[in-house]
């Protein structure tokens, strides 16, 4: 019987991610801890769109936001001037946090100009601050379009090397309600629990654990967590659960790789 792993991610991005943990023989359970959407106001994202061209940069750390800001921008483009396509200002330079993000981009027709090593805020930070101001040591003016709520790593360092930053919220990460009746089956009885449960950023773990105090359970703790990068281990460790085992790159390979190793070795916890 193959061994069976949940999946938390949100529904639109599950597939690669399950059908990878198919090829491997194993079984992925899809339920969603997070779901994606629209912020509470579009007011400081429509602002900046209608001064694009005054940005220096253009700041991606996630596929969604990317989704997300194109999705708006394209709309607010058709709504004042007609055009179909959004161009971004030549002038303007893109960042992306990792490979994932940088694809999404691509498949808007825009390639980054900066891609940090490691595929976390604080390698884009430091990959960011040698442009923090102009030429004439004026600042540099970044747009980020993000999660409404988000950790404030690139925020802090951008702003603490005199850059001008707008933040401009572009989505929300919400707790899906129909998923409280699937966690409370699924984690009901040891017969059904899944082996191993993978963790693809901090919300995911931390919605799954309000899913199950919703449901009135607590999360078993023989069954192996399974942490895409070291934020996301973090949260874990902050929740009381230290992971079984991290992803070498924050990429959904990595993670199914990390997966199967863990389930063919001996339970062991990574200590913070």
């Amino acid at each position: 019987m193959p061994k069976r792993v949940l999946v938390t991610r949100a529904p639109h991005q599950a597939s690669a991610l399950a059908d990878q943990l198919r090829a491997h023989g194993l079984e992925p359970v899809l339920i969603p801890t997070i779901d994606i959407a629209p912020p509470t106001s579009y007011c400081a994202l429509d602002a900046a769109l209608a001064c694009l061209p005054t940005y220096h940069w253009l700041l991606f750390t996630s596929t969604n936001a990317v989704d997300s800001f194109f999705q708006r921008a394209k709309k607010e483009v058709v709504i004042l001037s007609g055009a179909k396509d959004l161009l971004l200002p030549t002038s303007c330079r893109i960042a992306a946090i990792g490979p994932a993000t940088a694809r999404a981009l691509e498949s808007f027709g825009t390639k980054p100009d900066l891609i940090p090593p490691q595929a976390v805020a604080e390698s884009l930070a430091a990959a960011l601050l040698p442009h923090a101001l102009q030429p004439d040591g004026s600042p540099t003016r970044f747009l980020l379009p993000r999660a409404q709520d988000a950790r404030n790593t690139l925020e802090t360092a951008l702003r603490a090397a005199n850059a001008d930053l707008t933040i401009a919220p572009v989505y929300r990460n919400i707790i899906p309600p129909s998923s409280i009746a699937a966690i409370k089956t699924l984690f009901s009885t040891p017969a059904t629990y899944p082996d191993a449960i993978t963790f693809t950023s901090s919300s995911t773990a931390a919605n799954l654990l309000a899913l199950l105090e919703a449901a009135d359970l607590t999360l078993p703790p023989e069954i192996l967590r399974i942490s895409i990068g070291p934020i996301t281990s973090d949260t874990l460790r902050d929740l009381g659960l230290l992971p079984h085992g991290e992803a070498s790159s924050a990429t959904i390979p990595s993670l199914v790789e990390k997966v199967v190793q863990a389930l063919q070795t001996p339970s062991t916890l990574l200590e913070g």
